[in-house]
C-alpha cells in the first residue's frame, strides 16, 4: 500500500517555557486498530504490534513523475557561502552533508579538523552549530576514490549477512535497518565496528556507498534510515530538514508521568567534562542552546512503579528524549547518563540496559509514496515487556500528537 504525507513548513510555536508538559487531547483507545487501505494523500493509519513493513507498489512508483537525479557539484576552489534560514542551528558536519551528499564522513571530519573550513573566519568543530547569516569558507572538496568492486572476503560476506539480517525495508534507493542496541552508527575514539563502516561492503558497481541520513544513539535500538544513492540522500536529508519525517520511540520509565499526554519544550545545551558529555536544560540565549520539543503519551503502566511511554520528537537534538524524560522526573530505565533517581531498585528480571526503541519511521519516498517502517522490541526490552505483562499490540496514543 502506498501513502503520501503532506509536507509541512510551519513555523515552530512560541518557545514559551510555560508550555512545558502541555497536554494534548488523544482520541479514545477503543477506536484503535488498523483501518482499511487509504487513498493517496490520506494520513497514515495507526499501527499496532509487529507488522510487515511496506514500500510503494512498483506500479505506483512507475506512475510517479520521473525525477532526474541531481548531480552534486563539488567546489574545486575555495568558496564562501551564507548560512540560510533553513540551515540555522544545523551542525557543521550535517551542513556539509546536506550541501554535498556525496562527501564521506571521514572527508568531512578531515577538512574540519585541519581548519580548512572556517565560519566567520574562525576554526570550528564538526559538532558546532551554525547561525543564519554566518559566512562559511568551504575548501576544495572531492569524492572518495571508489573502491574496486570485486569478490567479497569472508569477513565482508559476514558483514553483509549481518546487515541483511538487520534489514526491515529495502528498495533501489532506500534501506531501513533495525539497529541493535550497543552497535554505534558512526565511528569514534576506539570504535572499530559501526554501521557506517559496515556499509562499505554494499558499494555498488560505480563505487557508491550507502549513506547515513540520520543517527540514533549507540544504546538505542530500532529504525535507522540509509540512502543507497546520492539522489535518495539529497531528498531524504531534505525531508528531515523540513520535518517531513515522523518518528516514534518507545521507552520504559519509572513512575507515572502526569499529565498522561503532554508536550515538553526546553532549550538544551551540551555540557562537557573530562569523562562525559551530556545535554543539560538551558535558557534561551545561553551559548550553544537549541530549542527542543517532544510529545509524550502513556501507553500502559505496570503497577505504579514502571510506565511504558511513547515519544514523538519534533526536533532532533542530541540525547533529546533522554534529557527531556529526565527533566520531567521520569528518566528512561537503564540510561547510564540521565537516570539519577537515588535508591531506586530495578525490578527483578529486568536488564540494566537503556530501554529506548526507535519504534517507527514514516517519511516520503524520494520517488513518490511513503516509507513506513516499524522495528520490533529488542531482546532486553521484550524480556521486560513479558515480565511486566505489557502488551506490545496496544493502541499507541502518540498517533494523535500534533505534527509541529
Amino acid at each position: 500500500m502506498s501513502r503520501r504525507i503532506k509536507r509541512t513548513n510551519q513555523e515552530p510555536r512560541s518557545r514559551d517555557e510555560r508550555k512545558e508538559s502541555r497536554p494534548f487531547k488523544a482520541r479514545s483507545a477503543n477506536k484503535a486498530g488498523p483501518r482499511p487501505g487509504r487513498k493517496l494523500g490520506a494520513k497514515p493509519p495507526r499501527f499496532a504490534g509487529e507488522r510487515a513493513e511496506r514500500r510503494p507498489p512498483k506500479a505506483e512508483l512507475e506512475q510517479a513523475a520521473p525525477v532526474k537525479p541531481v548531480e552534486v557539484l563539488l567546489p574545486t576552489k575555495v568558496q564562501t557561502v551564507k548560512v540560510t534560514a533553513d540551515e540555522n542551528n544545523m551542525r557543521v558536519d550535517r551542513f556539509l552533508e546536506a550541501r554535498f551528499p556525496g562527501l564521506s564522513f571521514s572527508h568531512i571530519q578531515r577538512v574540519v579538523r585541519k581548519g580548512e573550513l572556517r565560519v566567520d573566519g574562525k576554526r570550528v568543530d564538526s559538532k558546532d552549530r551554525l547561525e543564519e547569516g554566518q559566512s562559511v569558507r568551504i575548501p576544495p572538496l572531492k569524492l572518495d576514490t571508489p573502491k574496486a568492486v570485486g569478490e567479497l572476503s569472508e569477513a565482508a560476506q559476514k558483514t553483509l549477512a549481518a546487515l541483511k539480517e538487520m534489514t526491515i525495508y529495502e528498495d533501489d534507493d532506500v534501506l531501513v535497518l533495525n539497529k541493535p542496541a550497543g552497535l554505534a552508527v558512526q565511528g569514534g575514539s576506539g570504535m572499530t565496528r559501526h554501521i557506517d563502516q559496515m556499509l562499505e561492503v554494499m558499494r555498488d558497481s560505480k563505487g557508491q556507498k550507502p549513506r547515513l541520513v540520520h543517527r540514533i544513539d549507540r544504546e538505542t535500538s530500532g529504525c535507522l534510515l540509509i540512502a543507497k544513492t546520492r539522489f535518495a540522500a539529497s531528498h531524504l536529508t531534505g525531508a528531515f530538514r523540513s520535518r517531513s519525517a515522523r518518528k516514534t520511540y518507545w521507552a520504559l520509565v519509572p513512575g507515572l508521568p502526569k499529565p498522561k499526554q503532554g508536550r515538553i519544550s526546553t532549550f538544551l545545551a551540551k555540557e562537557e567534562s573530562e569523562d562525559d558529555t551530556i545535554m543539560r536544560i538551558a535558557q534561551h540565549g545561553d551559548e550553544g542552546a537549541s530549542h527542543a520539543v517532544t510529545y509524550y503519551a502513556v501507553v500502559e503502566t505496570a503497577g505504579n512503579k514502571l510506565t511504558w511511554v511513547s515519544l514523538k520528537p519534533v526536533t532532533g537534538r542530541t540525547h533529546q528524549l533522554r534529557a527531556h524524560m529526565e527533566h520531567i522526573g521520569h528518566p528512561i530505565v537503564g540510561d547510564p547518563k540521565y537516570f539519577n533517581i537515588e535508591n531506586w531498585q530495578l525490578p527483578g528480571g529486568l536488564q540494566n540496559r537503556l530501554h529506548l526503541l526507535a519504534r517507527r519511521i514514516v517519511i516520503p519516498h524520494p520517488r513518490g509514496g511513503v516509507i513506513d517502517a516499524t522495528a520490533p522490541l529488542p531482546p532486553h526490552m521484550q524480556q521486560s515487556w513479558n515480565l511486566l505483562g505489557l502488551d506490545a499490540s496496544r493502541f499507541d496514543p502518540i498517533e494523535n500528537a500534533p505534527e509541529e
